[in-house]
């Protein structure tokens, strides 16, 4: 009569066999369908908030959030791609950006954006206690007026004897400034300076309103929705994309690292909870956009490359052997199997 021990290896050699055969060919197809089932079933009676608590999906998500987004990969990869998609994707001259992306929502954007009148009324407000800005704005205003006088001007001069007048003018009003800068007169510029930047809000104020700005911007697109996807080449070079997605990335990367960064990701995980913390598993799936048809042809589509290569070298077979065997070898079996 054989010993346990014996029989105990032919046991673990036959169930090792009877994986392995599981996860070959049309069988495997049926065992993913199998168990598939099986786990959704096991999953439809498993509440979502009883399984996994708040605080374990917040720092589960805090995790993936810093292993992922500062990653080795993602930081090699972020240059890589914006010049592949600039040499490769954006040179198609097949498609117009029209196909590519529909005019109705980047209309319903710009009305949106247009419409928004209380986040222009903040950030007008805000530009008005900026020094710098009111200079930018007073340039601007000055810009139009140089811009206009040199026009008239250019006119006069063809006048005959205006052409003095004009020059004896220019000198007095350049004395004028030297004599104000440093006085009162010269402090008048600031305030210059901010009435020019409330002109300028107010002319802002007045064309996002009244002017036609959503059917005008609508216009350029329609402009360029006929023209190839190469054509947004035009705006900008390669190195400008690159150094564009370099710094959105940097801006990502460090963001993530701050405090009210966890805040928003702790909050965000409160509201998923409140919304779907009492499904069950197999019903949060349709809201995901998930079926148990879509996971299995998921698992059938990477899962028998892997196991074929894993069979191949003798790997498959010895990492299930390892698995049963101490249940096998174990003294409870040896004494069923003596017994």
């Amino acid at each position: 009569m054989a010993e346990p021990r014996e029989i105990a290896e032919r046991l673990l050699d036959a169930q090792v066999d009877f994986l392995l055969a599981e996860l070959t060919g049309d069988r495997f197809t049926e065992v993913v369908a199998r168990d598939v089932d099986s786990v959704l079933a096991a999953a439809d009676t498993l509440i979502f908030r009883e399984i996994v608590e708040v605080d374990q999906a917040k720092q589960t998500v805090a995790t993936l959030i810093e292993l992922i987004g500062g990653s080795p990969v993602i930081a090699d990869m972020v240059g890589v791609f914006a010049d592949s998609i600039y040499d490769n994707i954006a040179a198609n001259h097949e498609y117009t950006l029209g196909q590519v992306v529909d005019r109705a929502p980047v209309e319903a954007l710009l009305e949106k954006i247009f419409g928004m009148h209380q986040a222009q009324e903040r950030i007008l407000d805000r530009l008005t206690e900026s020094p710098l800005v009111a200079t930018v704005a007073s340039k601007f205003v000055d810009k139009l007026i140089n811009d206009f006088m040199q026009a008239n001007r250019e006119r006069a001069e063809k006048i005959p004897g205006v052409s003095s007048l004009m020059s004896l003018g220019q000198s007095a009003a350049n004395r004028a400034k030297k004599v104000a800068d440093g006085t009162f007169v010269g402090d008048l510029a600031g305030k210059g300076a901010m009435f020019a930047l409330k002109r300028t809000n107010n002319a802002i104020r007045e064309m996002l309103r009244d002017a036609p700005v959503h059917d005008a911007a609508m216009e350029f697109w329609d402009l360029h929705a006929d023209e190839p996807v190469s054509g947004l080449r035009d705006y900008l070079t390669q190195k400008d994309l690159n150094e564009l997605v370099l710094i959105c990335y940097e801006i990502a990367v460090t963001t993530k690292d701050k405090e009210y960064f966890g805040l928003l990701v702790d909050e965000c995980v409160d509201v998923f909870f409140h919304k779907y913390g009492d499904y069950t598993l197999a019903a949060m799936l349709p809201e995901l956009g998930l079926s148990g048809d879509d996971i299995a042809a998921e698992i059938l589509r990477y899962g028998p490359a892997v196991i074929a290569g894993a069979k191949r070298n003798g790997l498959l077979a010895k990492m299930i052997r390892e698995r049963l065997e101490p249940f096998y070898t174990s003294d409870a079996v040896l004494a069923i199997l003596a017994g």
